[in-house]
């Protein structure tokens, strides 16, 4: 129980915080007791009870007691029962960091993701093409593939589809980020183990770095990483890089490095478009067994257009919410789920049948009649406007709007050609499409 508790807190943090803190502080964390008004979580180290203390008690405090539906206070137990805070130690490359230095195995593949649940689209198709190509002849002319993007636009996921797929096929794989490769650098400097190292990275297959960015101002990690660079291009090892920036754009990067980031292929991904989104949403609910009206799942889709992040996080709020609540998942439950994210600014949801009613009530006409076979002027005119304003305002496609209103596909784009070609050449109809435009944001 606390533990399922903790999850549905942790879907909900992850919305309101960046992706390096959810990362470093709350991933690993464990719901793990709750008596009377006290919820205990399980923590790795003291450092990370004590910056949860520091940074993100209140929220944490706030985000359970709203899911208990009563307050809670919060105590951090730490699992590994660490007696002492480790001591910040000086990193070769400058700066200072109060993680121990200790092994660091390469990360990973994480489960789930993998190039079945990675749903391609306008905008990453390159990025995802370029990805099974290297699989197919790894060392080849895509050598390294940068991948860049901003967060949550499936950066990792294609790093770690990749290294799923490579390591089926018998593949040596190393999956690590620049920080991790970092501190594994520093405790091998420190530990005179260097060749050791160098030899473990140059001996792999496929060498999988994720955040490169982070290698920003460390002189002396970039420096190993082109030499490693250089010796797995000669014996055509093949190389994947993520950032959140174009190779050149990378701050305090020497040359050397960045033009070896930018020598085989760069790709970019972009934030999901519509299409793309209403997909990640659908499987999404699909592999959690959950009924979604496809309203509600467009309605999220063109409310959250950041990142992929982001869409699972709102659509894990609104499944949690009902789950919570032991109601059915409808509009009117997803738009109290959603309200208090981004400062309230949801905007209403532009449903079908809100469209259709403000149309038919402008123009004197009934929802039924737009949806009949009437023919005359006033009926077609509203008819048409309906049409427009569906595919503007809902982004549904041609062939959905077809059936919302009785039409074949050829129909409808038939009228839909015939009132944007109307809108251009009489202002006043342009300006009664703008009138009922601005109503329904009002609704």
């Amino acid at each position: 129980m606390p533990q399922k508790i903790w999850q549905s807190a942790l879907e909900q943090l992850q919305l309101q915080v960046s992706k390096a803190n959810y990362e470093t502080w709350l991933s690993d964390t464990r719901g793990v007791e709750f008596s009377q008004d006290t919820f205990v979580v399980a923590v790795p180290s003291i450092f990370v009870a004590e910056w949860l203390r520091e940074r993100l008690y209140s929220l944490i405090k706030r985000t359970l007691s709203n899911i208990i539906g009563r307050t809670v206070e919060v105590q951090f137990s730490v699992a590994t029962g660490e007696p002492t805070l480790p001591r910040a130690q000086s990193y070769p490359d400058g700066g200072t960091s109060t993680k121990v230095l200790s092994p660091t195995k390469s990360a990973r593949s994480k489960e789930g993701y993998t190039f079945e649940t990675f749903i391609p689209g306008q905008c990453n198709r390159i990025a995802y093409a370029a990805a099974l190509e290297v699989l197919e002849s790894p060392g080849g002319k895509y050598n390294p593939l940068f991948i860049y993007g901003e967060t949550g636009t499936g950066k990792t996921h294609l790093l770690h589809a990749i290294a799923h797929t490579a390591r089926s096929r018998g593949f040596q794989v190393i999956c690590t980020t620049a920080e991790q490769f970092t501190n594994q650098y520093v405790l091998a400097l420190k530990n005179n183990s260097i060749d050791e190292f160098h030899e473990r990275f140059r001996s792999a297959d496929f060498l999988l770095i994720d955040d490169v960015q982070f290698l920003s101002g460390k002189a002396q990690t970039q420096e190993c990483l082109v030499h490693i660079f250089n010796d797995l291009y000669h014996s055509s090892g093949q190389m994947v890089i993520t950032s959140d920036r174009l190779p050149k754009t990378i701050p305090n990067v020497t040359n050397k490095l960045s033009s070896r980031l930018a020598g085989g292929l760069v790709v970019h991904l972009s934030p999901p478009d519509f299409e793309t989104s209403l997909a990640i949403l659908t499987a999404k609910a699909t592999s959690s067994n959950a009924v979604v009206p496809t309203e509600v799942l467009r309605f999220i889709a063109m409310q959250f257009k950041s990142s992929v992040r982001e869409l699972e996080g709102a659509l894990n709020r609104v499944l949690t919410y009902a789950k919570l609540s032991g109601a059915k998942v409808d509009m009117t439950l997803a738009l109290q789920a959603l309200a208090d994210i981004d400062g309230g600014k949801i905007l209403p949801a532009l449903t079908p049948k809100l469209i259709m009613d403000v149309v038919a009530t402008h123009y004197g006409v009934s929802p039924d009649a737009i949806r009949g076979k009437q023919r005359d002027k006033r009926t077609a005119l509203a008819r048409q406007v309906a049409i427009y304003l569906l595919r503007q305002e809902t982004r549904y496609s041609l062939t959905e709007i077809g059936k919302l209103l009785n039409r074949d596909h050829s129909t409808i784009v038939h009228n839909l050609a015939r009132i944007s070609q109307s809108m251009k050449t009489d202002p006043d109809l342009a300006a009664s499409v703008e009138r009922l435009r601005r109503e329904l944001k009002r609704k």
